[in-house]
């Protein structure tokens, strides 16, 4: 029996449309409460089993505050592979870029502790060293993120502007990203998400979330999907050097990154 999971997610052309104009999506019902429930419980256990951050939250910078996190749990679960490698949220990363088929840059889990801090505005692709801008991040929260948890909220319309692109997450980039949104009318979408709500969002898309005031934990899911047929680029960065060391080991400059660790997972 076919898994929810594989089920196709059909996007109207209204919807894509809007995702090329704002730089992210935000679709209702994309998981059901018993999936998320299945794939969620093991997704988070593998992520406090592996988690390596120890300090307290008080001794933490402002980036280890925001979220604990654990990157490629696929390799380590296969009830988590699954999931990743699952054609519903793939291929809706295709329809979205308009690519025939996808790869995986990596997954991440990130795991907001109560009381955890802000996640500062930056946007993902400064750390990745790929040749386009063909990319994609679902975030997949685990259960429903009300405004106290912390959710994850966009610059309508940012992934257009090249200001704040040189700057990492940061203390800095929170007060500098968000001055420069505001100082060009970016609106910030920081609605709620209901439990089955996913988002896509574009590398360059600027982005953060707000602290989590609750006492509940906020379990999210991501998975970073690139075109299948994205092709290695010099990094221009360290942290870009870091990254394809450590997510496209082998792969070669120049050529399509075609590694055991960035697999074509959409189509199956």
């Amino acid at each position: 029996m076919t898994s929810p999971i594989d089920f196709p997610f059909v996007l109207s052309p209204a919807q894509i449309a809007q995702y090329g104009r704002d730089g992210f999506l935000r679709l209702s019902g994309v998981l059901d409460p018993y999936t998320l429930g299945h794939y969620g419980a093991e997704i988070t256990r593998q992520t406090l089993a592996l988690n390596t951050q120890t300090a307290a939250l008080e001794e933490r910078s402002t980036y280890d505050r925001a979220f604990l996190q654990v990157m490629n749990l696929w390799q380590s679960s296969g009830v988590v592979r699954r999931f990743v490698f699952g054609q519903r949220l793939a291929g809706i990363a295709a329809a979205l870029m308009g690519v025939q088929s996808v790869r995986l840059y990596h997954d991440q889990s990130l795991y907001k502790e109560p009381s955890g801090g802000i996640t500062p505005a930056h946007a993902d692709q400064y750390y990745w060293p790929l040749a386009s801008d063909q990319t994609i991040t679902v975030w997949i929260p685990l259960q429903a993120v009300p405004a106290e948890m912390g959710p994850l909220a966009f610059y309508t319309g940012s992934h257009r502007t090249a200001l704040g692109r040189d700057l990492p997450i940061s203390d800095e980039s929170e007060v500098q990203i968000t001055a420069a949104m505001e100082a060009q009318g970016f609106a910030l979408d920081d609605r709620p998400y209901a439990l089955g709500d996913v988002s896509f969002h574009a590398g360059w898309t600027f982005h953060r979330a707000g602290a989590n005031t609750s006492n509940r934990p906020r379990s999210v899911m991501t998975m970073i999907y690139m075109d299948a047929a994205m092709r290695l680029a010099e990094p221009v960065n360290h942290m870009q050097a870091a990254d394809r060391d450590r997510w496209c080991p082998g792969a070669t400059v120049g050529e399509v990154i075609d590694t055991p660790l960035n697999p074509v997972v959409f189509p199956a």
